[in-house]
This record gives structure tokens, sequence and C-alpha cells, in this order.
């Protein structure tokens, strides 16, 4: 698949997925981390990372918690974690292959 270019709220999510390796984080680490709305990342993971472009995928997992009471239960949560695609994608180079589509679809 070639590069999509990614929105710039998306590069910012992408950047730090990267920049935080094979970690795992769920869509409120990722809010906490960058100052955003987890609303907000949910929305950018999905339209601007996964929906058409394979740079991120939801990773369903169960992790222990324990409440005030030191009751130990588990919880659904789903991890976030970069494609290979994402992993290598370049921002610039995903931009001039869309200017070169707009331009060669332009001249047509």
């Amino acid at each position: 698949m070639a590069n999509v270019a990614v929105s710039e709220k998306s590069k910012v999510v992408l950047d730090y997925l990267k920049s935080i390796g094979d970690e795992n984080v769920t869509a409120a680490d990722i809010a906490a981390a960058l100052g955003m709305e987890k609303k907000s990342v949910d929305g950018v993971v999905t339209s601007g990372l996964i929906r058409n472009k394979n740079y991120a995928e939801r990773i369903p997992a169960q992790i222990e918690v324990t409440d005030d009471e030191g009751n130990v239960k588990y919880q659904d949560v789903k991890f976030i974690k970069l494609t290979d695609a994402g992993k290598n994608y370049d921002h610039e180079a995903a931009l001039a292959q869309d200017a070169a589509a707009k331009a060669a679809a332009a001249a047509e």
C-alpha cells in the first residue's frame, strides 16, 4: 500500500506511538500524554490511522486492576499499536506522493 498522508493531529498521535515503541497504551493513556480528550484520540486513531490507512490497530486485552478495597478485577481494554506501515510512515514522503498524485490528476 502506498503512503497516505495523515492530518497534523493524526501525525501527533502517530509520532507519539513511534516514540514509545512497543509499549502498551490505550486511548486514555495517549490522551493524557498529549493533553488531548480521549474522544479526540479515539477519532484520530479510527479515522486518521486505521480506516483506509492501516497505520495502527486496536489489540483487545485484559488488564488486572485493584479497586480501593484491594479487590482484584479484570478490565477489558484495547491497546493501540502501530502496524508495520505505521512504523515505517514518512510524513514528508507521503505529502510529496499526495501532491504528485493531485498534480497528475489535474493534468488529465
